[in-house]
């Protein structure tokens, strides 16, 4: 993986689908726009499309725009449709990961959430299943969990692209699944799972394998007896000096 790359330069790896007659603005740096706005807490198209306004002409040259200006919502929205956020989010894993390289990092967790303010009227918001290394404290993955699939599903997705060899993978309760420890072994990494009350077999057959078998257990401590001793007759409630 070429460490050196910059952003730009792997969101220009990105095949472009627009057509080519009528093109204005290059799909790298529309890309890069995007990813610069919502760095600086623009959430909507419309407040993309401004802040690349209201940069005026230093900005543009900066990203890649030839002609000196940025592009409006409606160009940024077909841009986004035609691109899909699969290929984006490919590409920007690769660019973190190119700058925390592997050696560098053992944990791999895995969560899922749903994305705040996602959610409009009856539209769903947005769920995403994220790979997040701890001791590198970056997201090395991570993949939208579309409606017709699950975490554990998307998850299998997921593990199928990221460096595992010499990883331990954590997570929670809902990736305890026999397919998930495949691809994770099979990737040449290992895993730390818990299993709660919804996988009651597995769980107690863990309770019985850690259980110390009866026969094994020390005797318990005999009580202490009374001082059974003889004393000389006239003496038997007295106590024993």
């Amino acid at each position: 993986m070429d460490v050196t790359a910059s952003l730009l330069e792997r969101l220009a790896t990105l095949p472009d689908p627009r057509s080519k007659q009528g093109q204005r603005y290059p799909l790298p740096a529309v890309l890069g726009l995007a990813v610069l706005a919502m760095l600086a807490g623009m959430t909507s198209l419309e407040a993309i499309a401004q802040f690349g306004r209201l940069w005026g002409p230093r900005l543009p040259p900066l990203l890649g725009f030839k002609s000196g200006k940025t592009p409006s919502k409606a160009t940024l929205s077909r841009a986004f449709r035609g691109v899909g956020a699969g290929p984006v989010e490919a590409a920007l894993a690769a660019w973190v990961r190119g700058r925390c390289p592997d050696d560098r990092w053992r944990h791999l967790t895995l969560d899922g959430k749903a994305l705040r303010g996602s959610k409009d009227g009856e539209v769903p918001g947005i769920h995403l299943l994220t790979a997040y290394a701890p001791e590198v404290a970056a997201v090395v993955g991570q993949l939208r969990v579309d409606k017709k699939t699950n975490e554990h599903k998307a998850a299998l997705q997921l593990l199928g692209v990221l460096p595992l060899e010499g990883k331990v993978v954590t997570a929670d309760a809902m990736f305890t699944h026999r397919d998930v420890c495949q691809a994770v072994c099979g990737g040449g990494g290992d895993y730390l799972l818990p299993v709660k009350d919804n996988q009651p077999q597995l769980r107690a057959d863990i309770e019985s394998a850690f259980a110390v078998p009866t026969a094994l257990s020390p005797p318990a401590e005999a009580p202490a007896r009374a001082d059974l001793r003889l004393r000389p007759a006239g003496q038997q409630g007295a106590r024993p000096a």
